[in-house]
């Protein structure tokens, strides 16, 4: 078997197989990213080459993201009953499949079908749930630093594929823009199955940083398929969750549905074309790689409310700047190093208070749920900046509201101390 032959040579050489678990997890989800990304890229080419109006084609993008998160908790209990190796590699060959025959679409019913529904329901098996999963079995050190990388992987899509999507649609057209991602779908399906594992005793392991004292992690709840909807009502009793869930509403709001979906557009109508504008996104992922990363580090020492509350503090005040900016390379770099460095910082500190209140054991299930309220974030996003363009000529009131609602969150995130008093477990 290749993977236990492969832990054990690296064993030797004193190197944990949880670190090519975790690569292998930053890859999946780095397609997973890359898939998101590649529409906000294909906006205007497909309004030129079938008339869909901007409303119209948001509407598909928005049914992707809320599918992307509603799938959060179901996803949680796929991973539990069918392993995290199968779920994964059936998940991104399904990705790939849904882009390569968007080579052959010819309507909005079949962009609906194929970029709504199936992209929708593949990436919500690779997910952010399948970071905090993978985090909580194979970690017991570090768990703060690898779900900063791991979330970072989103930026990281954005950073491989976006730049040179955008130049394969200005030269070769929209569809070979699509054939890197299918063809990195399928080599990640096959990594996966060869290496992946679905817990350290497959291989006979203990979790990274555990020893023989360490405890055991509290045996998860059995995996049925009503279990996300217990674990919705049983959180659903504890003040912590809501605000969790309602920040993290905010965080998709502010982020994938609005600028990973609206970016290249929004600079377009400024006169910026989309190979640069491609290239400001890539500039905030390699930002974001940086700063979730180190807001992983940082959530390991300091108090995560406080954490949260700077970074949607900060990331509201960047919204507010962007619509004065002068739209050129220039001026948009300092917006991509501030905002940034912001992105996706925010789930490594929701991760640690979500298993700080419910218990490791249901971390995932819990967060999922909460990660669902992101995606609901990221599709009102995704439609209402899309609405504000076709019905007020302008992204500025979208990004008007997403800034304010930041600021709110970055209150709301200070209240979660009332209910860390009597923290919760879930039934």
């Amino acid at each position: 078997m290749l993977a236990a032959r492969l832990a054990s040579l690296l064993q030797r050489r004193g190197i944990h197989y949880a670190w090519v678990v975790a690569g292998l997890t930053f890859l999946a989800m780095l397609i997973t990213s890359a898939a998101l990304g590649l529409p906000g890229a294909l906006l205007q080419p497909l309004s030129k080459e079938f008339g869909w109006s901007t409303t119209e084609l948001s509407s598909v993008f928005a049914t992707r993201f809320a599918l992307y998160g509603l799938l959060g908790p179901f996803a949680a209990v796929v991973l539990m009953r069918y392993g995290v190796r199968s779920v994964v590699a059936l998940a991104s060959a399904a990705i790939g499949v849904a882009l390569l025959l968007g080579l052959f679409m010819q309507n909005l019913a079949h962009a609906f079908v194929l970029w709504g529904l199936v992209l929708g329901v593949a990436t919500g098996m690779t997910a952010m749930v399948l970071g905090a999963t993978v985090v909580n079995r194979w970690f017991v050190e570090r768990k703060g630093l690898v779900m900063g990388l791991l979330a970072g992987s989103a930026a990281t899509g954005q950073l491989v594929f976006l730049p040179l999507a955008t130049w394969l649609i200005e030269t070769q057209g929209w569809r070979s823009a699509l054939l890197p991602v299918v063809a990195a779908t399928a080599v990640v399906a096959v990594l996966v199955m060869a290496l992946l594992r679905n817990a350290p005793a497959d291989l006979g392991l203990l979790p990274y940083g555990a020893t023989a004292d360490t405890p055991p992690m509290p045996a998860g709840p059995r995996p049925t398929w009503t279990l996300p909807f217990e674990t919705l009502a049983s959180a659903a009793r504890v003040p912590a969750f809501w605000v969790l869930a309602g920040s993290f509403f905010i965080c998709g709001l502010s982020t994938n549905g609005l600028v990973q979906t609206h970016f290249i557009s929004l600079c377009g109508d400024r006169g910026l074309g989309p190979v640069p504008a491609a290239s400001v996104l890539a500039m905030m992922g390699v930002f974001d790689l940086i700063g979730t990363t180190l807001s992983g580090w940082l959530s390991d020492r300091y108090d995560n409310r406080k954490l949260l509350c700077w970074y949607y503090g900060l990331r509201g005040l960047s919204l507010f700047w962007l619509p004065y900016s002068d739209f050129t390379v220039a001026g948009l770099s300092g917006f991509a190093i501030f905002y940034g460095l912001d992105w996706i910082a925010t789930v490594p500190p929701t991760v640690k208070l979500t298993a700080q209140h419910f218990g490791a054991a249901r971390a995932g299930l819990v967060f999922g749920w909460i990660f669902a309220f992101h995606q609901l974030g990221a599709a009102a996003a995704a439609y209402g900046a899309g609405f504000s363009r076709a019905v007020l000529a302008s992204y500025s009131p979208a990004l008007f509201v997403a800034g304010g609602a930041c600021l709110l969150a970055a209150l709301a995130v200070l209240g979660i101390r009332a209910a860390q008093a009597a923290p919760a477990t879930t039934r």
